[in-house]
């Protein structure tokens, strides 16, 4: 809704604030993680974003050390009230997670071992607290989910409304008719926890599935690490800091000088869909197997003659293409900020 022009006796117009839309409320369910760090701390930034609270899951790092640094980075964001709720620390199937740490350093931080938060998380479990603020605001609370999908599927388990009452749900994951980034097959948050990812997928949510295929076209270059370094932004020296481990894994691992940008494209995928085109389709997640992890969709080409593990279930929308140069002026501004 657009501002309303108020025209005062004297001839002044001023704008009506009340009619401006309120804040979206949303919710980071997230495994921090620095490019995690980065999109948290541009979420932060945004007066037209409401953040109701942080869940935590493991991933980058394990579950108890992704809450730590989701105290942390609220803390220096100077919103140390903002509510942190503990996910699973375990995929829905059990087993030790997969822990991204020599990506993400072992503090999950770029090794940069930052003192301990002072704040505590809260009682509530992530799950609980999830299925609780979309009770309490339905059609209301977004979703951006950064990690794997644990808890968002506990919750889906847990409610059976849950999926009919959130807003969206925007997922880093999946590599669609792309390579993955932990074996040819899958990416990294599917991967984490397939089962939950297929839970989740064909729920009935309204879901934005932003894929590495796209992420990894939007880059931070070490020109623009500098940049970032050189800005004088509040929190540009710390996430600087926190980078330099992360892009040399980046030149080790794949040959870029810089680094991707996978948690905040998404995060602008949220805010700025409009620089996103997608195409809808039902997607399922291989459980087992040589392509655990792996995300496929049907695209609707094709009118099947028989059922199939694809028929019958909600089609969600799957990042396809992405305006790279203003996702990238996008983020850069978010984090270059005075």
């Amino acid at each position: 809704m657009a501002n309303h022009k108020i025209e005062a006796a004297d001839g002044v117009v001023a704008v009506d604030p009340s009619s401006s839309p309120p804040p979206q409320k949303i919710i980071i369910d997230t495994d921090p993680g620095i490019d995690d760090s980065m999109a948290i701390m541009m979420a932060f930034q945004m007066d037209s974003l409401e953040i109701l609270g942080l869940t935590t899951v493991f991933g980058n790092v394990l579950t108890q050390d992704a809450t730590n640094n989701a105290l942390l980075l609220c803390e220096i964001a100077g919103c140390p009230d903002v509510p942190v709720a503990e996910g699973s620390f375990e995929p829905l199937k059990g087993g030790i997670p997969r822990v991204a740490d020599f990506i993400h350093g072992s503090d999950g931080l770029g090794n940069t071992f930052l003192p301990p938060p002072k704040s505590k998380k809260i009682e509530k479990s992530a799950c609980e607290f999830l299925v609780d603020k979309v009770n309490e605001y339905p059609g209301e609370v977004s979703i951006l989910a950064l990690g794997p999908l644990t808890n968002l599927a506990l919750a889906v388990k847990r409610d059976s409304s849950f999926a009919k009452k959130v807003k969206r749900v925007v997922v880093l994951g999946g590599s669609f008719f792309a390579l993955g980034n932990v074996n040819p097959a899958a990416e990294a948050n599917i991967y984490g926890d397939p089962e939950a990812a297929d839970i989740l997928f064909t729920s009935g949510a309204n879901i934005e599935v932003i894929g590495i295929n796209i992420t990894t076209q939007v880059k931070l270059t070490d020109d623009d690490l500098t940049d970032l370094r050189e800005s004088g932004g509040k929190h540009a020296k710390l996430l600087s800091d926190m980078c330099k481990f992360y892009r040399d894994w980046h030149v080790k691992s794949d040959g870029v000088y810089g680094i991707f940008l996978h948690d905040p494209v998404s995060f602008v995928a949220l805010v700025r869909p409009d620089l996103f085109k997608y195409k809808k389709g039902v997607v399922r997640v291989e459980t087992q197997g040589i392509c655990i992890g792996h995300t496929l969709m049907d695209q609707g080409l094709k009118k099947w003659n028989t059922s199939n593990p694809w028929t019958g279930y909600s089609p969600i929308s799957v990042a396809w293409t992405v305006n790279v140069d203003e996702v990238h002026a996008c983020i850069k501004k978010l984090l270059l900020f005075p």
